[in-house]
């Protein structure tokens, strides 16, 4: 990282939601602001008319472009000059495309290396179109892939106190996912999840454990498929173990023995997800060329505007997003540099010794010439 602080980007989320509110009372500490400088992605109206309406001490600076951001300050970047309705409480299409256009400019600034981390607010799915282009916003992963991810598949992580478990498929009807489940991804999603977790958590030799599909753990697909993949990874030198069944797994604290948990479809992971969460739980996109977090919390419509909204898990996927980035450059910087060979070459080019060794002293023969 470059000898400044590490620029974050937040999105502000459905309009009409908590997004505000958890921006302002992350921020209100002072010491969020020695750790990173945000550039909030939004709108000035709109987080005018959400200050009035909590009554809270929030204050920021307005700025044209990623470029303006100043330390010390919270920045708020103006994604659109529209009037935008703020209906707190409602999930309406204004709303839902006001949150899509400022994930529209943060993964336009991304592109130009504006900053260097994102972390979305929580925004609502039903009301995510944006009319111009008819995109229909599928969720935090896609939509990253769609903007920066070159072709690369992320995968997301859930992450909180107790537990990190991926996805091996994500938001798919459970009848699509069996025919998502295949050795092929199945090994291709445990060696992205060991990298991350060496690369991005600094994990040395990370622990992986697989869930089945089936409850019983013995179905065709553990026996064709999971059994197969699990192989494979660690023919590899990736320790990964299982397919375990969830409910003993997480029932029994197998999970505990393991570094991160690689569930088979949304549910699988959701529940024991949530029911180990406490205020601090976040979302991570790895994989990608972009470090993305978000916190794991929904825009909470029924309390929009009430001020009883819970800001640590925002708090928590800037700290997660921050060490992320750093880890990512600690774990990069000794392949930029490495060593030269440990090996000298013979002029007849014959075999290359790795040091040079000398030979043993002939203790007897000097010994008899003394």
């Amino acid at each position: 990282m470059e000898d400044r602080k590490i620029r974050v980007a937040i999105t502000h989320g459905d309009t009409n939601g908590i997004g505000y509110e958890l921006i302002f009372k992350t921020f209100a500490e002072p010491e969020m602001l020695e750790l990173c400088t945000p550039i909030i992605y939004g709108s000035p109206k709109i987080a005018a008319y959400h200050r009035k309406a909590l009554d809270m001490q929030a204050n920021f600076s307005i700025i044209n472009k990623a470029e303006d951001a100043v330390d010390g300050r919270v920045n708020l970047l103006a994604c659109f000059d529209e009037e935008v309705k703020v209906d707190l409480g409602q999930p309406t299409k204004e709303s839902g495309e006001s949150a899509l256009k400022a994930l529209d400019k943060a993964m336009t600034d991304f592109r130009s290396q504006l900053y260097d981390v994102l972390v979305a607010c929580p925004v609502c799915l039903s009301n995510m179109t944006a009319n111009e282009v008819g995109y229909t916003y599928n969720g935090l992963k896609e939509y990253a892939e769609t903007c920066i991810g070159d072709g690369a598949k992320g995968m997301k992580i859930m992450v909180n106190e107790s537990l990190r478990i991926a996805l091996a498929t994500n938001g798919l009807a459970i009848k699509d996912v069996p025919a998502n489940i295949t050795e092929e991804n199945i090994l291709n999603n445990i060696r992205k999840l060991h990298n991350c977790l060496k690369s991005d958590f600094r994990l040395s030799n990370p622990r992986i454990g697989v869930l089945a599909l089936n409850p019983s753990a013995d179905g065709t697909e553990e026996k064709e498929i999971l059994l197969p993949a699990i192989k494979k990874a660690e023919e590899e030198g990736i320790t990964a173990y299982g397919p375990y069944a969830a409910e003993d797994y997480f029932g029994n604290n197998v999970c505990d023995a393991f570094d991160c948990t690689l569930a088979m479809y949304d549910d699988q992971a959701n529940i024991p997800f949530s029911t180990t969460m406490q205020s601090n739980g976040i979302y991570y996109i790895s994989a990608l060329p972009l470090v993305c977090t978000a916190p794991a919390l929904t825009p909470d419509f029924a309390n929009a505007g009430a001020g009883v909204a819970d800001e640590n898990a925002l708090r928590h996927a800037i700290y997660a997003a921050i060490d992320i980035v750093r880890n990512r450059e600690e774990y990069e910087l000794p392949l930029t540099n490495p060593l030269p060979k440990l090996y000298h070459e013979k002029r007849d080019e014959s075999e290359k010794v790795r040091f040079s060794i000398p030979k043993k002293r002939d203790t007897n023969n000097q010994q008899g010439n003394r």
